[in-house]
């Protein structure tokens, strides 16, 4: 009896195994990276939703000026001192430390106008690389794709103007002559 139990046993084992083996070869065993989710509009790619009182047909890029936030630590008087009635002082006040956090600055975004996506093309990137090639800031090859180099390069030119993004701003495209510059009308 007890070596059928053993024979049904094993038997039992060589199914599961059988069964995991062949789930396992069904499986793909290539590793797939999570699906990224879509950039913030105006932080890493120009947009239409730019701030309420955006012009039609403009386009914006974002930067996010994070919160100021400081620790603050004060005395807190708990129990006030007495007082005896011949004015001497009974017992002395009671304090505690408190700490707290207070926001300074909060935290604010701040739009800039940026050439619209269907200016963006690839002779438009092709142009901009070179310019900025020409400034010593971009090493990569001149490709027309807005890949990550480029961006790089645009944020580097930009921080040194005071815009922290690689969303190339209109007034960087200015800049390099990319984007005429508007005229004031003659009188």
């Amino acid at each position: 009896m007890r070596q059928a139990n053993l024979r049904n046993t094993n038997a039992w084992r060589l199914a599961l195994t059988a069964v995991a083996c062949m789930a396992l070869a069904g499986c793909d065993t290539v590793a797939t990276a999570p699906a990224a989710e879509p950039p913030e509009p105006g932080v890493l790619e120009a947009t239409r939703n730019g701030p309420a009182n955006a012009p039609e047909g403009s386009c914006w890029g974002k930067t996010v000026s994070p919160a100021v936030v400081e620790r603050v630590t004060e005395q807190v008087q708990i129990k006030p001192a007495s007082v005896n009635p011949d004015g001497t002082i009974g017992s002395l006040p009671v304090y505690q430390t408190e700490e707290r956090q207070v926001i300074v600055t909060p935290r604010r975004d701040n739009w800039f106008e940026t050439p619209c996506p269907d200016v963006l093309n690839a002779e438009f990137i092709s142009s901009l690389q070179r310019a900025l090639l020409a400034r010593g800031g971009y090493s990569g090859a001149i490709t027309g794709k807005l890949d990550a180099k480029t961006r790089a390069a645009v944020e580097q030119f930009q921080r040194a103007e005071g815009l922290d993004s690689a969303v190339l701003s209109l007034s960087t495209a200015r800049t390099l002559g990319l984007i005429a510059v508007p005229r004031e009308p003659a009188e």
